[in-house]
């Protein structure tokens, strides 16, 4: 295809991706506004799969254009001076759309400044930044109001606790990451307890790897579970819900449910099923409160029971239909996940399941491996955008990367997945593409 060709086959997906996008929200209501002041009803939809995938093109073919047209430079620099998430962390650490809720008119800077106590000029600037990105109104000069994506900020949202988690712990593992890879003690090492996040917090390696340090920390731990329940709509995990036959099983075992991110919205759904969520102890007390607070029926109907486990030292409670892993391999590098997985495969019946969810990441070349293939349900993008739809699916490249800051893991490959789980003991059967992230439901081999 020659060069200009191809611009206006990506000007074609932008319009066709857009205009998907734009009927998807009209089913639901209106077309959402930039400066919209409430969030959209499809916002908070179980199954967004045709949304995210609508988006995923039309994010690729927009970023792929204008890297195409602009000066590279201006693209280079582009990459690096990044800021937002420093501007981000002031405002969700001070409540700013919390605040701003009081007044949907908008608030001056200089009675915002008073009421968290910075300085009002550099607190412009910060405003002024995010709502250039979106994320904040400027009504009137130095006035600010909240909007749709500001929301996303207010203090009882779960996102709000994975920005923070990002802000706060995994920036210090990002601004080490150089030496890490240079350090000849450390380099060639997959070791959790040395990950760039540990490396920062403690450089004499006492703190364990990043639950144990969480685990001395209760706030820290209480708010990272919290923030499991972002990647429902992050990620839009809950589509599994729509998509995946529940309905067909009596069993399931959430393999590392913590406070049940994915069980909760799964027993509010699927009544027909018994759910075991095992994971450490410390977790399931968490877990009890919220289930006696957020789903009581569950509990009082003995639809739900908590069960210790320790999933490198014990097998999963054994013979049930479906064990779920969602983003708990990811958390591992190869040799712990196989560990896991094998205990899994220990549990399993003749006719059982285990279904990880997780992101797949795509090659950016065509040239793929034969086994990247439609068969098994793995979607590619169209040409001539790159191979991994682009920036559509940055998310989980970035993903890849802070599971490399935090745990020394990573995101995997279909071919990944399949070396690991063949070693494991395990058969792929399926591939659910979620257009961001799949599920893969294996059986024992």
């Amino acid at each position: 295809m020659a060069n200009k060709a191809k611009l206006e086959a990506l000007l074609t997906l932008i319009n066709t991706s857009a205009r998907d996008a734009i009927a998807l929200y009209e089913k639901y209501g209106d077309v959402p506004a930039i400066d919209q002041a409430g969030p959209h009803p499809l916002d908070n939809a179980v199954d967004q799969v045709a949304l995210k995938s609508a988006v995923r093109t039309l994010e690729g073919a927009s970023a792929q254009i204008c890297a195409t047209l602009a000066p590279p430079s201006h693209t280079a620099v582009n990459l690096v001076q990044v800021y937002d998430y420093a501007c981000v962390r002031v405002v969700a650490r001070e409540n700013v759309s919390d605040i701003l809720l009081k007044y949907p008119k908008g608030l001056h800077v200089n009675e915002l400044s008073k009421k968290i106590n910075i300085e009002p000029k550099k607190l412009a600037r910060i405003m002024r930044l995010l709502a250039t990105k979106g994320c904040y109104n400027e009504v009137d000069t130095d006035v600010f109001a909240n909007n749709r994506l500001s929301l996303i900020l207010l203090d009882e949202n779960p996102v709000k606790h994975m920005i923070l988690l990002h802000v706060e712990l995994i920036s210090k593992g990002a601004s080490v990451f150089y030496e890490t890879l240079k350090d000849p003690k450390i380099a060639y090492s997959y070791d959790p307890t040395i990950a760039p996040v540990m490396y920062s917090i403690d450089k004499d390696g006492t703190e364990g790897t990043v639950f144990d340090w969480m685990a001395r920390h209760d706030g820290q731990r209480e708010s990272y579970h919290v923030s499991m329940r972002s990647l429902n709509t992050i990620m839009g995990s809950l589509a599994v819900l729509a998509h995946f036959p529940f309905g067909k099983y009596s069993t399931v075992v959430d393999v590392g449910g913590g406070i049940g991110a994915f069980s909760l919205p799964l027993a509010k759904t699927h009544k027909n099923v018994k759910i075991t969520i095992q994971d450490l102890p410390e977790a399931l007390v968490q877990a009890r409160d919220i289930w006696a607070r957020d789903c009581p029926e569950a509990v009082a109907e003995d639809r739900v029971e908590f069960e210790d486990l320790n999933f490198f030292e014990q097998v999963p409670v054994k013979g049930k239909d479906v064990y779920y892993l969602r983003n708990i391999i990811h958390d591992w590098p190869d040799h712990e996940s196989t560990i896991i997985l094998s205990n899994v495969r220990k549990a399993l019946g003749p006719h059982s399941r285990v279904l990880i969810h997780d992101y797949v990441l795509r090659q950016v070349s065509r040239k793929q491996t034969a086994i990247e293939d439609s068969k098994l349900g793995v979607v590619s993008a169209p040409e001539p955008l790159l191979a991994n739809f682009g920036v559509g699916s940055m998310r989980s490249y970035q993903q890849d990367m802070t599971m490399l800051f935090v745990h020394n893991a990573k995101e995997r490959t279909l071919q990944d997945f399949l070396t690991l789980t063949t070693a494991a003991g395990l058969k792929l059967e399926k591939v659910w593409d979620l257009a961001e992230s799949c599920v893969l439901e294996y059986s024992a081999a």
